[in-house]
């Protein structure tokens, strides 16, 4: 039972109070720094198109391929006959006997080691695994990633004690169900404002807070949580790691929560009110808490756009199956161009999405580049084609598109849950990181070269001194560079002649655009930093568009290099060339549009209507309208304090 609303504030009062300024610091803070390794992506925002560090296409060890290929064999066997999607979305939960044969079958453990009990499978097979469960239910394969990916396994990976690991480890192989716990209701990607707190008592750690939509949190079985640590004698203090006993005294799911897709989501609201952990349990030390969230999505990101792959695969099967039955003006719709040019679309997205996520994830796998950037434009990319090839099957589908699978078949067609996918694939562009987010993140680490060398120079908090030792290091780094922005292989027409086979598709231009076109984007950066300086991070708006060029090139370089990798071993090679040139062909319109709305834009407008809208020089324009929200806070109290609700937390054994 909910506490009268007048007991509680109208909004969150605990919640700590930081400057902007404040708030980027941690985030900065929180960023790896170096880059120890080679990373594509990052050399293609400097202007340097090193296809080198992606062709040949790496491949998985023979071992690799043959236990993936097994555990997949089983997982699709489970999913034909233990899954029904139907079900699930009717009842808006996942039947405890499907969790549970997900559990024997170990799919807990796809990526941990053997000797905890795992199946220990690479990046690519784990990716490959979360597609195909991912089909059969995308709540099932967003309990699956969330427990692997983000959850408690892979932080203790790679920053947990041997203690930890042999302790937890195979709990999470075989049995254990696991969530990350880090949004607050007055606190997302903005982890300054973090307030749950974690106080030093003893040997142990006294947690007091309310964290918001927890995924699996409502039958985990440990979570990983990031508190703030109150800086004392002895205690460095700051956002911390902890993984913590799900049923431990003093936690309650206070909320199992409803969306608009993901019906079987088993997402909660959690509160802690003096919860006791062990010391023992830290991950990592104090402070380093946003750190290991950050490192752990490096690779975690990439299950999300793997299970775009897997959506984008389905939306072509039926687009290719729907669109060649259904007739409009005597022939099938797929022969009007109209529609035609949505299949090839989802077709080639398709193509170029899977081209993707298995570079990265091979990549990730053979750990020789960092792919920090790679994996985050893989899922900023995949969210995005995501939820634009699922709209553009719902178009397809026309009236079908927007019925519901159940009421398709009670009137006796085919159950086709398109509007379902629709609905399932929006949460994309916000799980792990907003779209908005992730253009913030990626920009971030495009400039990260510039704002080493001339960072001070722009910093109004850098004395002269400071900023003069910065500009002779950045005149040097420039006079360096620069010149190297001019001329490149994509001006010469023989270059990267491998990619133009005879009888294939001719994909070497495609290849000597992703040249000329990173060299622009060097360009593009440079005078931006040069004419807007320290007001750069603000223009929110134009590094959106240079992240977007960088995912689209990105892509176009994947799908080509997959192209050839399948022509070489004689799987699907002229089909596969002809997709990539489709793709190349449309992500050129997107990137040639996106260089021009780089400068012709409509931002310093768009600024000044905002500015309207806020202060309530519009509201004359909301006339007209009843509005049929509820009443209540806009953000829920989370205040401390003794839970007043019922706990719905429910293990699944």
């Amino acid at each position: 039972m909910s506490a009268p609303s007048a007991q509680r504030p109208s909004a969150p009062q605990h919640t700590p109070k930081v400057s902007e300024r404040e708030a980027r610091q941690v985030a900065e803070d929180a960023r790896e720094r170096d880059w120890h390794k080679p990373s594509f992506a990052k050399e293609l925002f400097l202007g340097r198109f090193r296809l080198d560090l992606i062709h040949p296409h790496p491949l998985p060890a023979g071992e690799d391929v043959r236990r993936g290929e097994e555990f997949l064999a089983r997982l699709r066997e489970f999913c034909e006959t233990r899954i029904d999607g139907a079900l699930i979305e009717r009842e808006a939960r996942i039947p405890d006997e499907v969790v549970n044969g997900l559990k024997e079958l170990g799919a807990l453990g796809m990526k941990i080691d053997v000797k905890y009990g795992g199946l220990g499978l690479t990046q690519v097979y784990y990716n490959k695994a979360l597609a195909l469960v991912g089909s059969a239910s995308p709540a099932i394969g967003a309990l699956l990633s969330a427990h692997q990916s983000i959850g408690v396994p892979q932080p203790l990976k790679i920053f947990g004690s041997q203690e930890q690991k042999d302790t937890f480890l195979p709990r999470l192989a075989r049995t254990d169900i696991s969530a990350f716990l880090l949004t607050e209701p007055d606190v997302g990607s903005d982890p300054a404002r973090l307030a749950t707190s974690a106080v030093p008592d003893g040997s142990d750690y006294v947690l007091d807070g309310v964290k918001l939509w927890t995924t699996n949190g409502v039958v985990a079985d440990l979570l990983v949580v990031m508190a703030r640590v109150p800086k004392s004698e002895g205690h460095k203090g700051g956002i911390t790691a902890f993984v913590v006993e799900a049923d431990a005294p003093g936690i309650t799911v206070e909320n199992r929560n409803a969306f608009m897709g993901l019906r079987g989501l088993e997402n909660g609201v959690t509160r802690f009110h003096r919860v006791r952990v062990p010391a023992a349990n830290r991950i990592g030390p104090e402070g380093a808490g946003l750190k290991i969230a950050l490192t752990t999505l490096n690779t975690g990101r990439l299950s999300l756009p793997a299970m775009c792959v897997g959506s984008g695969k389905w939306c072509l099967k039926i687009a290719r199956e729907w669109s060649a039955v259904r007739e409009q003006w005597g022939r099938p719709v797929a022969r009007h161009e109209a529609v035609g040019s949505k299949i090839s679309f989802i077709a080639a997205t398709t193509f170029a999405l899977e081209a993707v996520v298995d570079l990265a994830s091979q990549m990730a796998d053979e750990n020789r580049n960092d792919i920090r950037i790679e994996a985050a434009l893989a899922k900023l990319l995949g969210s995005e084609m995501g939820c634009l090839m699922a709209d553009e099957l719902v178009q397809i589908r026309g009236g079908r598109g927007f019925e519901t699978a159940e009421s398709l078949a009670a009137r006796g067609e085919r159950a086709v849950p398109a509007e379902q996918m629709l609905r399932d694939m929006r949460i994309n562009r916000i799980f792990e990181g907003s779209t908005e987010i992730m253009h913030l993140l990626i920009a971030r680490e495009a400039v990260d070269a510039h704002l080493k060398v001339a960072g001070d120079i722009i910093d109004p908090d850098k004395p002269l001194s400071a900023k003069a030792r910065a500009g002779a290091n950045a005149a040097g780094f420039y006079a360096r560079w620069l010149p190297k922005l001019v001329a490149g292989p994509g001006q010469l027409p023989g270059t990267y002649g491998e990619f133009h086979p005879a009888g294939h598709a001719d994909l070497s231009g495609h290849l000597r655009c992703v040249e000329r076109s990173s060299r622009k984007l060097a360009r593009s950066t440079f005078y931006a930093m040069s004419r807007w300086q320290g007001r750069m991070e603000t223009k929110q708006g134009f590094l959106g568009r240079i992240v977007d060029i960088g995912a689209e090139l990105f892509a176009m370089s994947a799908a080509c290099v997959r192209a050839e990798l399948l022509r070489t071993g004689g799987d699907h090679g002229r089909e596969a060339y002809q997709l990539a040139d489709a793709f190349c062909h449309q992500s050129r319109v997107r990137v040639e549009e996106l260089f021009t709305r780089l400068w012709s834009n409509t931002d310093d407008l768009d600024r000044r209507v905002v500015d309207g809208v806020l202060s309530g020089t519009y509201t004359w324009l909301e006339e007209g309208i009843v509005d049929p929200s509820g009443e209540g806070p806009w953000i829920a109290d989370a205040t401390p304090g003794p839970s007043t609700r019922d706990n719905v937390h429910r293990p699944i054994r």
